[in-house]
């Protein structure tokens, strides 16, 4: 491929956007500001090497370092005491994030078992998309025979849409998958 994610965004995806919404000017066409990967990880109250190993597969995905969640409270009932390592997340923006964008579209999902599309009902109402993975094996960059366990993964589209439909038509034109 010698056209990167990035310059096929600004060459068919903005010109397109344009025509179909009506917009004047190419700074009124929504864009992508940055992608969330984020995991949770409720083993990680016993075994705190859980979320090392889930901060690796992150950094193998994402081709960056994440940075560790930790909890905001305690909760006795989920044994859990404040400032506990919990989870971790990684933020892309730019390059990075268009070319995980690109992965994600064009050779994960389509890898996903049963994949019929992605829901067209996961955005926020103001123009950010949440889709939860359930497996992390999914993705090309892992190992089948080092993962330990199966671990789930949620991945968080912001975008600078005002509205739901402005976010799905952008993602849509950049060849998000969603069901119908």
């Amino acid at each position: 491929m010698s056209e990167s994610f990035e310059d096929f965004y600004k060459k068919q995806c903005i010109p397109a956007l344009m025509k179909e919404k009506g917009y004047k000017n190419i700074y009124q066409v929504p864009r992508i500001e940055k992608v969330v990967v984020s995991s949770c990880l409720k083993e990680a109250t016993q075994d705190s090497k859980v979320v090392e190993k889930a901060a690796e597969e992150l950094a193998l995905i994402t081709g960056q370092k994440p940075v560790i969640t930790r909890a905001k409270k305690s909760i006795a009932n989920f044994k859990l005491r404040q400032g506990m390592p919990i989870g971790c997340c990684v933020t892309l923006r730019k390059k990075s994030m268009y070319e995980f964008l690109n992965r994600l579209f064009n050779v994960v999902l389509p890898r996903t078992r049963d994949f019929r599309g992605v829901s067209d009902r996961s955005f926020d109402g103001r123009g950010s998309y949440t889709m939860g993975m359930r497996e992390q094996i999914v993705f090309p960059e892992i190992d089948f025979d080092k993962v330990d366990k199966i671990r789930g993964m949620n991945i968080t589209i912001v975008t600078t849409a005002q509205t739901d439909e402005e976010a799905k038509a952008l993602l849509k034109a950049m060849g998000m998958p969603f069901r119908n």
